[in-house]
């Protein structure tokens, strides 16, 4: 618990002190924000805050993880892989919106982008630990496939989620403290990439809090989801994965419930905009509701699956 704390602290601490300058770095280099056209007023007028903000959090995750691995600690690997692998699809990501505009990279390059890197994450945390799965049937095909098939979601979900100020950074830290601290199964080495990513993640929210300063950008996004799912196959927990998660799956779920409604309708709609915190946003409730809100929903269904997992293991 002692070594859980300190990395926590430290890496919290070293975060605060690179984020100042990180965010000048950033500012220099003109890495703006792009704002879709279609998204409201308020959201239009934070053009231009510096983005690729979660290169801190990464980095230093990256950092404590790699020592902690040198330093004998089992588990680490996997997490180390997502991260890294995750940001730097993010990386190129967020470079494209820079250069291209709001919508980087296009879907149909980026789902395959996404799957080349998430084989060999979810095969890595497979063979780290996760070869057997709760709840699932024990063939290796099954566990392997399932495990590809959560890395790219998470990633996608997370991703998605990061569009209101606070809001994904909140609901990371809660997922990844959960599989860190409350359900069964995390390696010393896991923990502490765990541990160091809430950290950094908590002094992001310090300058990512209403109105933020800077923004974590696909980098931060899709290393957090990469390493989020590493963490779950590692356990052998993947079928929690979506409850520890509930909030990520059900704005993933209002994006495509929205665009499948939208074709067979011919053009109607059933949310005001997607993802869902924007149709909270657009009937009235200020970012800081929205995020409180589902941190809070965020938090509960990450304790139900801590019961489910106490129930079953």
């Amino acid at each position: 618990m002692t070594r859980d704390v300190l990395t926590f602290g430290i890496t919290l601490l070293v975060a605060l002190i690179l984020y100042p300058p990180a965010i000048a770095g950033l500012r220099r280099l003109k890495a703006g924000q792009v704002i879709q056209a279609e998204l409201p007023e308020s959201h239009q007028k934070k053009a231009g805050t510096p983005t690729g903000g979660g290169a801190v959090f990464v980095g230093v995750a990256l950092v404590a993880g790699a020592l902690a691995a040198l330093a004998g600690h089992s588990g680490a690997f996997p997490a180390l892989i997502g991260l890294a692998a995750g940001g730097a699809v993010g990386f190129f990501d967020d470079r494209s919106k820079l250069r291209l505009g709001a919508r980087g990279i296009p879907a149909r390059l980026k789902l395959p982008l996404q799957l080349v890197v998430g084989i060999p994450i979810a095969v890595i945390a497979v063979s780290n630990g996760g070869a057997q799965q709760l709840g699932l049937p024990q063939a290796d095909w099954v566990v392997s496939a399932v495990a590809v098939i959560a890395v790219v979601a998470t990633a996608n979900a997370v991703n998605l989620t990061d569009g209101m100020d606070g809001l994904a950074g909140g609901l990371s830290m809660i997922a990844i403290a959960t599989f860190a601290l409350a359900l069964p199964g995390a390696p010393s080495g896991e923990k502490v990439v765990a541990l160091a990513l809430c950290g950094g993640l908590g002094a992001f929210l310090v300058f990512n809090r209403h109105p933020a300063r800077v923004f974590m950008g696909d980098m931060g996004a899709l290393a957090i989801g990469c390493a989020l799912a590493a963490m779950a196959v590692q356990q052998g927990v993947v079928v929690l994965l979506p409850l520890v998660g509930l909030v990520f799956v059900i704005e993933t779920l209002s994006v495509i419930i929205q665009v499948a409604y939208f074709k067979v309708s011919g053009g109607r709609r059933i949310f005001t905009m997607t993802p869902i915190h924007y149709t909270f946003h657009h009937h009235g409730w200020s970012e800081n509701r929205i995020a409180l809100s589902f941190w809070g929903a965020g938090l509960v269904s990450a304790l139900a699956a801590v019961g489910v997992a106490r129930l079953t293991t």
